[in-house]
């Protein structure tokens, strides 16, 4: 086993390098939140990311993986049920959230639970309706597996898979997932402009949502109430459930608008199944209460014609060459 592993090495040795990688994106964004000097990029932790992201052992009876829940070309989310599933088809209490642009995130999950990407993974795989497993036996199943060994020797230098290496290994591929070259990135650069239907609803969004939805990334990273009646069944107050302070009682994470497009059904319930349904929303259906964001104590006063103005400005925030990547989509195995 140990000669057959160091020939695994050696021929690896002639066709995967452990190159150095750098976060791409545009020079006007702000610097990235994730302090990759911890955890160094390179293509062969990516590699070794990307097939830990893809891999249903992480799940207790390997039938979940984080691809399960979060689909490249649905901006990283699912689309066909509202709540996320999990093993034994069970049903989780929150809709997923997309995976873009996670660089720039100092917390995560709807409830902001988890304040590191690092740490991220662990959430999933020990929730009971979702991959029902831990760290420590996704070790123990993947660490024999001479792919893994080569793959994480690759990547860290060292044959013995860690819950560690696993942790910083998906952390180093979903760094990767950047999206900034929608209509909108393009509109930024110059490149191309808006049609007069687009440029009506960018300046409906700027008046109307951009003060959550923050420009560039689309999200100020805030916890926020947006008026959404209390789910009787699911009885989620979001934020206060991790904090339990009251002033955080159904606050939610703002979640990004890039690639919206493809990323239904929307907010932390899944409730809504389209555009047309949120903006009905923040028209007439926000519910008042003392954690209420300031910014919807008024109903947002929208046309038909605006909302489809608005719209056609969101749909300028799909990036399809981000969607469509192959070098995020199911690993060949090299």
């Amino acid at each position: 086993m140990i000669l057959g592993f160091g020939a695994l090495l050696i021929a690896a040795s002639h066709t995967w390098q452990s190159k150095p990688l750098k976060l791409t994106y545009p020079d006007s964004w702000p610097k990235p939140a994730y302090d990759t000097a911890r955890n160094p990029l390179t293509e062969a932790g990516v590699w070794l990311g990307r097939n830990l992201f893809y891999d249903p052992a992480l799940s207790k009876d390997n039938t979940i993986s984080c691809a399960s829940c979060h689909l490249s070309f649905t901006a990283f989310t699912h689309v066909d049920h509202a709540l996320s599933h999990g093993i034994d088809d069970r049903i989780g209490t929150r809709n997923s959230l997309v995976l873009i642009n996670l660089a720039w995130n100092k917390s995560f999950m709807w409830d902001g639970a988890v304040n590191h990407l690092d740490m991220q993974a662990l959430a999933p795989i020990s929730h009971p309706d979702e991959m029902g497993s831990s760290i420590a036996e996704v070790v123990e199943k993947l660490a024999p597996n001479p792919n893994y060994k080569m793959w994480c020797f690759q990547a860290f230098g060292d044959s013995n898979l860690t819950g560690e290496y696993v942790l910083k290994a998906l952390a180093q591929f979903q760094l990767t997932l950047i999206s900034a070259n929608s209509k909108y990135d393009q509109m930024q650069r110059g490149e191309i402009t808006f049609s007069a239907q687009e440029t009506r609803g960018y300046d409906l969004f700027k008046a109307n949502c951009n003060s959550c939805h923050t420009e560039p990334l689309f999200t100020n990273g805030s916890f926020q109430n947006n008026g959404l009646p209390l789910d009787s069944l699911l009885g989620d107050t979001g934020r206060m459930m991790v904090t339990k302070n009251e002033a955080d009682n159904r606050t939610f994470k703002v979640p990004t608008l890039r690639n919206i497009e493809f990323s239904k059904p929307f907010m932390h319930d899944g409730r809504f199944e389209s555009l047309s349904q949120v903006l009905k929303h923040y028209q007439s259906g926000i519910e008042a209460s003392s954690t209420l964001a300031k910014e919807l104590e008024k109903n947002i006063a929208l046309s038909e014609t605006e909302k489809i103005d608005l719209i056609s400005f969101l749909l300028t925030l799909s990036d399809k060459e981000f969607l469509f990547n192959t070098a995020f989509g199911y690993p060949k195995k090299k």
